[in-house]
């Protein structure tokens, strides 16, 4: 049973073009997560991984109709990104980013919390439904379906 992501959700990748949205990405497609664009500001119109990048959350979402994100962007930026993937309306925010101020985060889950989007870190490893959706850094074939789920 998926629960936060599934095989139908569609996943955009933010910092898509950078080292690690690169890695984690390839994986994350290899695994067979639906992920159907990116964001780089200032990089739209380019491709990454086959699918193509887009300046801005929003202009993502209304071009492939995204539900879920997935960041992976400096710690200077991610607040900002966590929360305009928010204010873009996506269910599903998983921020992989570590050592973003408290500060920062306070204003950040304040703001999401005005919103209907449900966000997991940052600093975690993701979110899996096993042989549907992967969403972060964890290899995938260390999961099997069962009866149990996990959040860390």
């Amino acid at each position: 049973m998926a629960i936060l992501v599934n095989k139908e959700s569609r996943v955009i990748i933010q910092g898509i073009t950078g080292h690690e949205g690169q890695f984690h990405g390839q994986k994350m497609l290899d695994y067979g997560t639906n992920v159907v664009g990116g964001v780089t500001p200032g990089k739209g119109g380019q491709t990454s991984l086959g699918v193509p990048v887009f300046n801005t959350v929003d202009q993502a979402v209304e071009a492939t109709g995204a539900d879920a994100s997935v960041i992976f962007v400096p710690k200077q930026f991610a607040p900002d990104a966590i929360m305009e993937a928010a204010d873009a309306g996506l269910d599903t925010v998983v921020a992989i980013t570590d050592g973003i101020p408290i500060n920062d985060m306070v204003k950040v889950y304040s703001f999401v919390q005005g919103t209907m989007t449900t966000l997991i870190g940052p600093n975690c490893p993701g979110v899996v439904s096993v042989d549907e959706c992967k969403l972060g850094i964890m290899p995938g074939h260390i999961f099997k379906r069962g009866g149990v789920g996990v959040i860390s």
